[in-house]
């Protein structure tokens, strides 16, 4: 993970965001003893994948009443 200066930050903010773009982790320093104070993450795209049931099995219950009617692709669409 690279950390920048808050006025370095200022000046290599287009520069920056690239590093973000490109899957880098970013940490904002500030103050004479330049602490780390904020971090700037890339964003996970979410749609990636298909959702799987299950990963709490065992963990949770889920109770549907008795005319609940979907199908686990209808439950699991993005509409």
């Amino acid at each position: 993970m690279k950390a920048f200066p808050v006025g370095e930050f200022k000046s290599n903010f287009s520069t920056i965001l690239e590093l973000v773009k490109k899957g880098e982790e970013i940490e904002i320093l500030f103050g004479k003893n330049k602490k780390p104070i904020a971090k700037i993450v890339p964003l996970i795209d979410a749609k990636k994948g298909k959702r799987v049931i299950g990963p709490l099995k065992g963990k949770s219950k889920v109770v549907f009443g008795k005319d609940f009617k979907m199908t686990e692709e209808e439950l699991l669409s993005n509409s």
